[in-house]
């Protein structure tokens, strides 16, 4: 026995809103802050890879490579991998800052444009 349908359609009962209408230039601003965003998350993680994996796989050919005293891959096994990965998330944060501050910039501007067009 198939369970019984319902012919009437009822509205959700909290409709999604409509997003507020962007201008050609918050959009640039907006495409260009997520562009930068994911272009920095690569290459930050590109270089937590090299440190994580890349480093330790080629510990014998980099043990003569010294550091602070110490041959490379003892001392990112030992300490410079976490300081490393601190310095990834310092970066991160200062860089998206400056981005973050751009995009307020053009927030700003996007705004006095639409209070001057009234």
């Amino acid at each position: 026995m198939a369970a019984p349908r319902h012919t009437t359609h009822t509205p959700p009962i909290n409709p999604v809103p409509e997003p507020p209408p962007v201008s050609e230039a918050m959009a640039r601003a907006h495409r260009r802050y997520w562009r930068f965003n994911v272009t920095l998350i690569g290459v930050l993680m590109t270089i937590g890879f090299a440190v994580s994996f890349v480093v330790p796989l080629m510990a014998r050919r980099l043990a003569s490579v010294r550091f602070a005293g110490f041959s490379l891959p003892f001392y990112l096994g030992a300490q410079g991998a976490i300081l490393i990965y601190v310095a990834l998330i310092v970066a991160y944060m200062v860089l998206m800052q400056r981005a973050d501050r751009e995009l307020q910039r053009a927030f700003e501007a996007d705004a006095v444009a639409r209070r001057a067009a009234r």
